[in-house]
C-alpha cells in the first residue's frame, strides 16, 4: 500500500513544488518507487521534471474528469523509480467541473486507489490555494508536509493551512495528519531566519522536520534544466538536504512516527 503525502501551503513561494519534486526524486534515489502527482494547474512540477506540458495529450485533468485510465497519463522521468502524473492547461477548469459532481471531494482519491500497489510513495503537489483541487489532494492523502519559508510573514499563513487540514480531517478524511512542517529557504546567517526556526520549533516541537532546506543556487536553477536537483548537482547543499529529508521520512516510518 502506497503512502500518499500531500505537499501543501496556500501561500505561494515557500518551496512547495521544489519540495514535491525533490522529495519524490530523493525517495526514488534511495530505492522507493515514487509517483509525483502534479495537482497544480500551473504545472511547475511537470515542467520541473522536463516534461513539456503542451505536447501531452492526456494529464491529470483527463484522469479526473474524462474517465481516462491511469496508465495513459503516467509519464516516465529521468529517474528509473520516479514517475509523474502531469498537469496541463485543462486542469485550470477542473475545479468548476468538479463542483457539478456528487462526490466532488473524492474524485482524486478514487482515481488513485488503483495505483496503491505499484508505488511506495505518492507525492501530491497541491496548488497554492485552498480550493477544490487542494481539498481533493488532502482527502486522498494520509499525511501532509507543510513547507514553511524561514521568514516572519510565512508564519501568518500557517494557521490557515492547519485549519483546513483540521476541517478535512473532521469532515472527509479522519486518517489525515500533519507529517511535518518543513523549514525552507533558510539562511542561518540571518538573525531573523534563526528566530523563525526557533519559534516554529518551540510552537510545534516534533512536528517540525529536523532537516532544514537551505537557500541554494543549484536548487533554484535546477527546474530550468528540467531536472530534480539530484540530477543537476548531486553534491550541492540543496540535493543533500532533500536526500536527508527522504531518509528522515523513512526513519519516521520505521520508528512509527
Amino acid at each position: 500500500m502506497a503512502k500518499i503525502i500531500a505537499v501543501a501551503n496556500q501561500k505561494g513561494g515557500v518551496g512547495k513544488t521544489t519540495t514535491a519534486i525533490n522529495l519524490a526524486a530523493s525517495l526514488a534515489a534511495v530505492g522507493r518507487n515514487s509517483l509525483l502527482v502534479d495537482c497544480d494547474p500551473q504545472g511547475n512540477a511537470t515542467s520541473g521534471l522536463g516534461i513539456p506540458r503542451g505536447e501531452l495529450r492526456e494529464n491529470l485533468y483527463h484522469l479526473l474528469l474524462d474517465g481516462v485510465e491511469y496508465p495513459a497519463v503516467v509519464q516516465a522521468t529521468r529517474l528509473k523509480r520516479l514517475k509523474i502524473i502531469p498537469s496541463g492547461k485543462e486542469l485550470a477548469a477542473a475545479e468548476v467541473k468538479l463542483l457539478k459532481r456528487p462526490r466532488r471531494h473524492s474524485t482524486l482519491a478514487e482515481s488513485l486507489k488503483k495505483l496503491s500497489g505499484e508505488y511506495s510513495y505518492l507525492i501530491l503537489d497541491c496548488p497554492p490555494s485552498l480550493g477544490l483541487l487542494t481539498v481533493n489532494a488532502l482527502n486522498s492523502a494520509s499525511s501532509v508536509i507543510i513547507p514553511l519559508q524561514c521568514e516572519y510573514f510565512a508564519l501568518e499563513g500557517l494557521g490557515q493551512i492547519l485549519g483546513t487540514i483540521k476541517q478535512v480531517r473532521a469532515r472527509l478524511n479522519p486518517r489525515l495528519r500533519v507529517e511535518g512542517i518543513l523549514l525552507t529557504m533558510a539562511d542561518t546567517r540571518n538573525l531573523l531566519c534563526r528566530q523563525v526556526v526557533a519559534e516554529v520549533r518551540r510552537m510545534f516541537k516534533n512536528k517540525v522536520f529536523k532537516t532544514i532546506i537551505p537557500r541554494n543556487v543549484r536548487l533554484s536553477e535546477s527546474p530550468s534544466f528540467g531536472k530534480p536537483v539530484l540530477l543537476h548537482d548531486a553534491k550541492c547543499k540543496g540535493a543533500l538536504s532533500y536526500l536527508a529529508l527522504a531518509k528522515e521520512l523513512l526513519k519516521r516510518e520505521v520508528g512509527g512516527r
